[in-house]
């Protein structure tokens, strides 16, 4: 009997020490601010509580789950039903999107821990004109100044566009220069003369048929500001494509009849003295039965030339490929040591018309 008295004097005294206490209530745990717009800056809102407790309430500590939120709070001890604020501050810059953060306090309240929630979404700001044309070519702001066209079937058209604007107090004069042997690539300047904040394009075609190359193709134009003809990387727009044969309508019969380039993958030129030149011819052979042409014969090397047999390749016979090596690099002789490079053959071939060759050496 005694100890069922003692057990329940304790837990008297207990809930008594508890309702002591300082209680931490609050009338709202969350705020929700919708839809704020960045370009607007922080918002704020305000959490008030109240003390229901016995005792003075003291808030120790107020942290919030990032940087971009920023809490204030009363300092000074809350007495019994007495109310305080907790300020919360949010800064949208720089993060657009949804947004819930938390909000953590901590004081001698009979629940030591408890939070508020803040909510919503920022609307990013409207980006400045300057930003959305970061190159800089004299007074005139462009988009872009390189296109990459991508891989391009051989006979496609494929247009791409820059636009640029102006984005000072004055009239601009824009034009192209094209080198005449790029007639491959047809130029158009929508806007020759652009006012201030007004906007122009640059619109290109890219016909492959007419392009001789197969392969990586790389060009460049040059803009004419202000009737400047300044032919320097500031005013270049360089262009790149990918050239492939279109073998997409050959018929099964036309497959079995289609040329087949045979040749090795891995050529050896052998010893080469430092600063010297060295050649080797090597073979391939058409093992299929309509004419192999070889498209092109090319390395990325400036200290290697290629060059492989023009015209058609009959069944059964063979062809040469020429690799001249100069043991120079960046203008010195190399140093010794073993060499290995790749060079790209692109034929007619339908089920291999891109091989690449190996082609190693030793420079004593």
């Amino acid at each position: 009997m005694k100890k069922i008295l003692s057990v329940m004097t304790l837990a008297l005294c207990a809930v008594t020490m508890m309702a002591q206490q300082p209680v931490i209530t609050f009338k709202t745990t969350e705020h929700d601010f919708g839809k704020i717009n960045e370009a607007d800056g922080r918002v704020t809102t305000v959490f008030e509580f109240k003390n229901e407790g016995m005792e003075p309430l003291v808030l120790s500590n107020v942290r919030a789950s990032c940087g971009c939120t920023t809490p204030k709070w009363t300092r000074e001890p809350i007495e019994p039903g007495q109310t305080g604020q907790i300020t919360v501050t949010y800064n949208p810059n720089g993060r657009p999107g949804r947004f819930q953060k938390t909000v953590t306090i901590t004081s001698n309240a009979t629940e030591a821990t408890t939070r508020v929630y803040i909510k919503g979404e920022v609307i990013p700001k409207p980006a400045k004109p300057v930003n959305q044309y970061p190159v800089q070519m004299g007074e005139l702001s462009l988009k872009a100044q390189s296109v990459n066209f991508g891989t391009v079937k051989k006979g496609q058209k494929i247009n791409h566009e820059i636009e640029y604007a102006n984005h000072t107090d004055h009239d601009i004069t824009v034009e192209l220069a094209t080198r005449s042997e790029d007639n491959f690539l047809i130029s158009q300047v929508t806007l020759g003369t652009v006012k201030p904040n007004e906007t122009g394009k640059f619109v290109f075609v890219f016909d492959s048929e007419i392009c001789k190359l197969y392969g990586p193709v790389e060009f460049a134009v040059y803009v004419d500001v202000n009737g400047k003809s300044i032919h320097t990387d500031e005013y270049k727009l360089s262009f790149k494509a990918e050239v492939d044969e279109d073998f997409s309508n050959l018929s099964v019969a036309d497959r079995q009849q289609a040329p087949i380039m045979e040749m090795e993958d891995v050529i050896d030129l052998g010893n080469v003295a430092a600063g010297k030149k060295v050649k080797k011819a090597v073979y391939l052979q058409n093992v299929g039965v309509n004419g192999l042409i070889i498209r092109r014969a090319y390395n990325a090397n400036e200290f290697m030339k290629v060059e492989a047999t023009k015209g058609i390749i009959k069944s059964g016979k063979k062809g040469e490929v020429k690799i001249e090596l100069t043991a120079i690099m960046d203008g010195a002789p190399m140093p010794a040591g073993a060499y290995s490079r790749e060079i790209m053959i692109i034929s007619n071939d339908p089920n291999q018309p891109k091989k690449s060759i190996k082609v190693n050496w030793n420079v004593q």
